[in-house]
Formats: C-alpha cells, sequence, structure tokens
C-alpha cells in the first residue's frame, strides 16, 4: 500500500469531519458513556447507512475533542489494503495527526484479520472504537482474538423519541399527557411510520436513498461477500420476505413457495440478510430447546420505510407495521423476545425473558374497536398469562388507551407511540 495514498485519504477524511452537515445527536451517545470511560474496545454493529459513521464521529467530537486517530475503510481505493498495512496506516496516521491515544476505525470488518491490529492497539493502552455492518464477520472475530476485550453495542435508526426530537423539537421534552399533545405525538407518529428511522431518509426524505441502501446491501454485503451466483433467488426471497413482516415463515414453505433448492439454501440466505441487519428472526417460546428449532419463526424488518420502499403491499400491512415497530423497540431495550403459542394455540407477540424469568407478555393490534376482535387479543393475552402465571398484561394499539380487568388479571391498553416514549 503506498503511504502517499494513505495520507491523500486521511486528509480527505478529516476534511470531511470538519464539515458542516444535518445531524442528530443519538440517544446511544448517553446510553454509551460508562463503555467510551472504559478501557475496553467499543465495538458499534448496525444496518449500513443507519448513522454508525455518524455516531463515531460525534463521540470524537464530543468527547475526544478531536484529538484522535480516525480513519475509515470504506472507500475503493482500499481494496488491496490487507492486514500487512495496518503499521503503515498507523505511521500515516501519526504523520497527520501526531501522536495520539485513541484509534476511531470505522467498517473495520472489510479488512481481513483486522482482529490483530486491534488487540495490539489495546494491549499497548490504547482506546479504540470500531464500527462493522456484519453481524457475523464481526462477532467471529471478537469470539477469538478479543475476547474479554469487548464492549458490543447494536445502533438501530432513529427510535420514535429521536425523530421526534429531530423533525419536531417543539415537542421535545413533552409528554402525551393531554388531548393536545396526544393529538400532536400521534401525528408524530403517523409520520414517523411513513418515514421511518433510517437516518438519511428522515433528513433527505428521498426514497431512491432507501432503494440504493438496499442494493448496497444485497450486492455488496451479502451476494459479493458470500460468492452468490443465483442473484434472483436471494433477491426473490428477500422481496418476499419485506412484504411479509411480523408473519412466521419455516424454511421448507420458503424452499417450495419460491423453488429455492433447499432448505439449506433458504436458511443460508436468511442468515445473511440477517448478518446485514435488514432483517431479523424471532424463535417461538418454548421449554423445549427442540420444539423450538422445529417451530416456524417470525420475521421483521429494520425499518417501516424501507417496508414501504420495497414491499408489495405497504398499505394494507398496518397491523404488522405496528408489530415490527413495537419489535424494533423491543430490540433497542436489548430484551430477549420471543413469540408465544398458548396450549390451545392461541398466539401473543412477544413474550420477554430476562434470564429465566418471564418478565412481559404483549399483543399488538391496530384497532380494538370490533368486539370480537378485543375479545379474541384479550383471550390469548390472559391465556398466555396463566401459563406464565404473570398478573399483567399489555396491548398496544393505534390509538385505545383503557384498562381490562377480567379472570383476576389486569391487561393494559396504550397507544403505541406512547409506550414507545415510556422507559
Amino acid at each position: 500500500m503506498d503511504k502517499s495514498l494513505l495520507l491523500e485519504i486521511i486528509h480527505e477524511q478529516a476534511q470531511d469531519l470538519t464539515s458542516p452537515r444535518v445531524s442528530h445527536t443519538r440517544h446511544a451517545l448517553t446510553e454509551l458513556q460508562a463503555a467510551i470511560k472504559s478501557t475496553q474496545i467499543v465495538v458499534i454493529t448496525g444496518i449500513r447507512r443507519g448513522g454508525k459513521s455518524t455516531l463515531l464521529q460525534q463521540i470524537l467530537k464530543t468527547e475526544f475533542k478531536n484529538k484522535a486517530f480516525y480513519f475509515s475503510f470504506e472507500d475503493e481505493r482500499l481494496l488491496q489494503f490487507t492486514v500487512e498495512d495496518f503499521s503503515l496506516l498507523h505511521e500515516a496516521l501519526t504523520e497527520f495527526y501526531g501522536e495520539q491515544t485513541a484509534f476511531f476505525l470505522d467498517e473495520i470488518q472489510n479488512i481481513a484479520h483486522w482482529e490483530l491490529f486491534v488487540r495490539r492497539l489495546h494491549d499497548r493502552g490504547m482506546k479504540v472504537f470500531i464500527t462493522g455492518s456484519n453481524a457475523t464477520l464481526l462477532s467471529q472475530e471478537l469470539s477469538t482474538r478479543l475476547t474479554g476485550r469487548t464492549i458490543p453495542y447494536a445502533l438501530y435508526p432513529f427510535s420514535f423519541g429521536e425523530f421526534v426530537e429531530f423533525s419536531m423539537p417543539e415537542l421535545k421534552g413533552k409528554s402525551p399527557k393531554t388531548p393536545v399533545s396526544r393529538g400532536l405525538f400521534s401525528n408524530a407518529f403517523t409520520r414517523y411510520l411513513k418515514s421511518g428511522g433510517m437516518p438519511l431518509h428522515v433528513i433527505n426524505q428521498e426514497r431512491f436513498l432507501l432503494t440504493q441502501v438496499y442494493e448496497d446491501i444485497l450486492y455488496r454485503d451479502i451476494i459479493s461477500r458470500y460468492k452468490i451466483n443465483d442473484e434472483k433467488s436471494i433477491r426473490e426471497l428477500s422481496l418476499y420476505l419485506v412484504s411479509h413482516v411480523s408473519s412466521l415463515y419455516s424454511y421448507n414453505k420458503l424452499k417450495t413457495m419460491l423453488h429455492l433448492g433447499s432448505m439449506n439454501t433458504v436458511k443460508n440466505y436468511i442468515q445473511y440478510l440477517e448478518n446485514s441487519y435488514l432483517f431479523f428472526s424471532i424463535r417461538r417460546f418454548c421449554y423445549s430447546l427442540k420444539q423450538q428449532q422445529l417451530a416456524p419463526k417470525k420475521i421483521y424488518c429494520i425499518d417501516s420505510a424501507i417496508i414501504d420502499a420495497l414491499s408489495f403491499k405497504f398499505s394494507d400491512n398496518f397491523g404488522h407495521l405496528l408489530e415490527n415497530i413495537v419489535f424494533l423497540e423491543l430490540k433497542r431495550r436489548q430484551q430477549e423476545v420471543y413469540y408465544y403459542h398458548s396450549e390451545s394455540g392461541l398466539e401473543v407477540d412477544f413474550i420477554v425473558r430476562d434470564g429465566v424469568k418471564i418478565t412481559a407478555l404483549i399483543q399488538v393490534w391496530a384497532s380494538l374497536d370490533n368486539d370480537n376482535t378485543q375479545a379474541r387479543e384479550v383471550n390469548a393475552l390472559i391465556e398466555a398469562m396463566n401459563e406464565m402465571k404473570l398478573t399483567t398484561g399489555l396491548i398496544l394499539t393505534a390509538n385505545t388507551s383503557k384498562t381490562i380487568k377480567k379472570d383476576g388479571k389486569i391487561i393494559h391498553v396504550l397507544p403505541v407511540y406512547q409506550w414507545l416514549l415510556s422507559i
């Protein structure tokens, strides 16, 4: 690798760091304070263009006052960069920035065996921050040479709270306690459902940016990385999944429906899509591990606006979109989530577990205006509450707020937007 080229890239990236840009201070900056102050390597992962680089730069500016090394590997001029070039990079960074004690390394998973360099830095007492867009590649390296040295953090698109702070700052610090404020927050949630939380789309409102992210993930993070020859099949699978969020699936049914050859092919393709943070699967909660593995899974997507941009039936999916948003918030809150089938076969959308303890049962439904619908959702929840020995449950809807008491159980009914704003 040519040192002069590295210096050229470093100079360009340093200029970009100082250029004014529209951004929003992420809640993650507060959540990461303990990790920032620790001696551990901080590993930030998430979907491509989901705000990782911006967060990294916010940490650099606010916590280190730009007194650190910064380098992004998301540059086509670095295609020939190998693990042997890290020492030369360190030399070039020192020549440009002077001696520093912290490294900010963006999208480092692009370089094979990067963990050797990062471990060396850590062992020398350097503070290191790294980002990456592929869950498996990072976890493989972290579980081998960096065991016990890292603090992982998964960054998701804007939460509803962050969306409100950015797009409707007049609501910052307020809560939906009065009829007027509830109306304003309800309106904000309708916008959030359509705009999603991908920062680039929230800021620019350009639909093509979302399809561009999807294409980049498909080609650069999946087809190219895993050397997939059958582009048509994985594209059809991804479009099917995005059109059926919050729905059950099985490898065998997908194989037959989409003519994908084998269940292993389907399994691998879905794993690749999940590795890129585009989709997430959850299992059915069962005390039997074998039953859990055999049961159908449920699929969710990283962002409602991506669903809108790619799905064939966005307008028909309102209830499923609400469920998808609830799932993402549970992920942000670092909850261990499953779906549940009662002994009589009634489904509950989410069951939350903390260690060996079941802590919550959550049902999501667009509207309880129909008496039959309310009876069905309440009965499913109560049956699950009896089986899990819980006294309270939660139903999240588009706009209903009330409390239901039945058979000695209490079910709180809340609009999704109010629950999203709760801590």
